[in-house]
């Protein structure tokens, strides 16, 4: 099929929330043009509105190399969206950054001719207005998020192109942890729109595809979310691609999000975030093996009070508990999270090559 295939078969599907989950380079930032394009009206204008790298790409460094770095700065490309500029202020868009706990602070400096809106951004150490700093690519990326969540709620865009989201990876460069915030983001963003309008969210990355999926289809609100929501695969074979339905796709998405946790592993490198992908893989076993809960998968692999480690894995998974607790796990439950990822594998003999 092709992407304008794929586009339209997307656009015509009666679900409000679709996320869709796709290695690099398969093609979601094209998809998202296709999709632009296959929902045009007649008079060629958008109905929606989008976030994906060409939104990322309006913002370029200039490093001010001739002046020792002196005045470096995230400067802006003119484009369509310098119009909503002037409609929101850095306290609003220092509200959504808020939950990343930024260490900086931020300026927009304003064309000459204001009706062009911001001409850059200088970022500054908190509690020094004097030194220009260079923000790290990860904090650049969030930064230019929150900044189109705010335009976001801006009246004159998002309220006019009204019929979709279509939102691809907002979490390249991004750790763990922030990955889980950014996913808490688009849980929002969700649930104040799901109701009129579709929202389309593309990733390559399986942790956050995977804790979208268990909000939407197993949370607290599952039940306004579940019937509502539709999850593919975009798979390309040479020249093919294919929007699978998750289900028929369920082993190289398992192992996928089993890799990653072993990697986690094996780079020294789990934070709290990953407890709920661990809860993912033994749900998905429990329902391979035709049973209603993981408690029964922790049995079958050795874990002694297996409802009680359930009970702890659902807490440890919870989303509100990701908002307040630090990046790394105590001992306790790095040991906790280990020994039940090493008698998984154990028990089911995966073979997991994470290169």
């Amino acid at each position: 099929m092709s992407l304008e295939g794929i586009a339209n078969s997307i656009k015509d599907l009666n679900k409000n929330i679709v996320l869709v989950y796709a290695f690099n380079t398969t093609g979601k930032t094209r998809l998202s043009t296709a999709f632009k394009d296959a929902t045009k009206d007649e008079d060629g204008k958008h109905m929606g509105v989008y976030y994906n790298a060409y939104s990322e790409d309006l913002f370029v460094w200039d490093n001010d190399i001739e002046n020792n770095e002196g005045n470096v700065q995230l400067t802006i490309k003119e484009s369509s969206l310098n119009r909503l500029h002037a409609s929101f202020t850095e306290e609003e868009v220092m509200k959504k950054l808020e939950q990343y706990k930024p260490r900086y602070n931020f300026f927009f400096k304003v064309h000459e001719d204001s009706q062009k809106g911001f001409e850059a951004i200088s970022f500054h150490l908190q509690g020094n207005t004097e030194q220009k700093i260079k923000i790290s690519r990860g904090e650049e990326r969030i930064f230019v998020w929150c900044l189109f969540l705010t335009m976001f709620e801006v009246e004159g865009w998002a309220d006019e192109q009204n019929a979709h989201f279509f939102i691809d990876d907002p979490v390249s460069s991004l750790d763990d942890h922030n990955i889980f915030i950014t996913a808490s983001t688009l849980y929002e963003l969700i649930e104040k729109h799901y109701e009129h309008r579709k929202i389309i969210i593309t990733t390559h990355h399986i942790g956050l595809y995977s804790i979208l999926s268990n909000w939407l289809t197993k949370g607290e609100k599952a039940d306004k979310y579940k019937s509502k929501t539709k999850q593919f695969i975009l798979n390309r074979k040479e020249e093919t691609l294919t929007l699978d339905p998750i289900k028929n796709s369920v082993f190289l998405y398992h192992l996928h999000l089993l890799q990653t946790l072993d990697k986690a592993i094996q780079e020294n490198e789990l934070v709290s975030f990953h407890f709920a992908l661990l809860r993912q893989v033994l749900e998905n076993i429990a329902s391979f093996l035709g049973v209603g809960q993981f408690s029964y998968v922790l049995k079958q692999i050795g874990i002694e009070d297996e409802g009680e480690i359930a009970k702890i894995l659902n807490v440890l998974a919870h989303e509100k508990v990701y908002r307040y607790q630090t990046e790394k796990m105590t001992p306790d439950n790095d040991s906790l999270f280990k020994d039940i990822f090493e008698k998984l594998k154990d028990k089911y003999q995966f073979v997991l090559r994470t290169e």
